[in-house]
């Protein structure tokens, strides 16, 4: 996989991060291939895994969906069977941007944006309070995103 990661196809995925819609024209301009070679090492990223999708990201600002918090969750049971009913529920709660199986104290940590404090009291109660398992919540209320949607280090 490493042997993929070439200086030009670092730029490429350094590019396409920052823009998925830049045309294959500008994009061989900026890594200096022509657009054949370039369209071959995209195709050959995605094969491998490492492009698995493009997509249109939202902002949630936008939306309305100002109010972020952090979840830690605690479970009564974490045999197999248990985790994949709550890792099946919690994909079904519209709310939750992120979920994490967490190691420590607490069994996951979860993202959950909301309009307000009103919105995001009835999503708890609502729905993450009724995920299967849970036997105890702690939310932590962002005050400020400093860094949000980081790229990843794509250096050498």
């Amino acid at each position: 996989m490493t042997d993929l990661l070439d200086p030009i196809n670092r730029r490429i995925l350094a590019e396409l991060t920052a823009n998925a819609r830049i045309p294959i024209t500008d994009l061989a301009r900026k890594v200096g291939l022509s657009k054949t070679p370039v369209a071959a090492r995209i195709r050959q990223l995605e094969e491998a895994g490492l492009i698995t999708g493009y997509r249109a990201i939202l902002s949630p600002m936008r939306l309305g969906l100002t109010h972020v918090t952090y979840v830690e969750v605690r479970v009564t049971d974490t045999r197999p069977k248990a985790l994949e009913a709550f890792n099946t529920a919690v994909r079904a709660v519209p709310e939750v941007e992120e979920c994490y199986m967490i190691a420590g104290g607490f069994d996951y940590l979860l993202k959950v944006r909301s309009r307000d404090m009103a919105d995001y009291r009835r999503i708890m109660a609502e729905r993450i309070s009724s995920l299967p398992h849970v036997n105890a919540t702690s939310s932590h209320v962002a005050m400020e995103a400093v860094v949000e949607q980081g790229q990843l280090p794509l250096t050498e």
